[in-house]
């Protein structure tokens, strides 16, 4: 089935009727559980914490979704809630271990490279690993561009940033990213 903002549409007027209301909600989390998973685990890393996440996002989306205003797509609403989620995870991870979140980034590069199926000659495993030595914003910036393939006009309401400093964003991390694989 086609993902379209009418369909949304129509699930959000089913949510807030309270026959429909649970499977409307069923029908949001399952056209959307699979991009927003992965839009949180390129971000948090590991699976557990990413299921762990998604559920945060899935209960927020839940107690917030009658008030939403539709002042932007539910997609992007989606998005802000998930990128929101990851960044409250990310920042609790750093305050649990009382270190700095330079060491909670060089802990999610040690999950990656602690994966069974890990090669650091393989080229996607070289890109994880670059990406974990971005900066946290410009980590999120690179994947809603490269992986979600996300407009920076989305990306800015998403991210509540100005699309300009998104492109920098964009731009600095892929030069790093390039720099880490001709390197590494």
């Amino acid at each position: 089935m086609a993902l379209t903002n009418q369909d949304d549409a129509e699930l959000l007027r089913q949510f807030r009727e309270p026959a429909t209301k649970e499977a409307a909600y069923t029908a949001l989390v399952r056209k959307y559980q699979e991009r927003l998973y992965w839009h949180v685990r390129r971000i948090v890393v590991s699976h557990d914490d990413a299921s762990d996440v998604l559920q945060n996002v899935f209960i927020r989306v839940w107690n917030a979704l009658e008030n939403f205003k539709q002042e932007s797509q539910l997609y992007t609403w989606l998005y802000r809630i998930a990128t929101n989620e990851c960044l409250t995870f990310l920042e609790s991870q750093k305050k649990r271990a009382a270190v700095p979140l330079g060491d909670v980034e060089s802990g999610l590069e040690n999950r990656i490279k602690a994966d069974p199926g890990f090669d650091a000659n393989r080229l996607e495993w070289k890109l994880q690993l670059a990406i974990q030595q971005l900066p946290e914003k410009q980590r999120i910036v690179f994947t809603l561009r490269y992986y979600d393939e996300m407009p920076y006009e989305e990306m800015s309401r998403v991210l509540e940033t100005s699309e300009g400093a998104l492109k920098a964003s964009y731009h600095h991390a892929v030069k790093k990213v390039e720099d880490y694989i001709k390197n590494h």
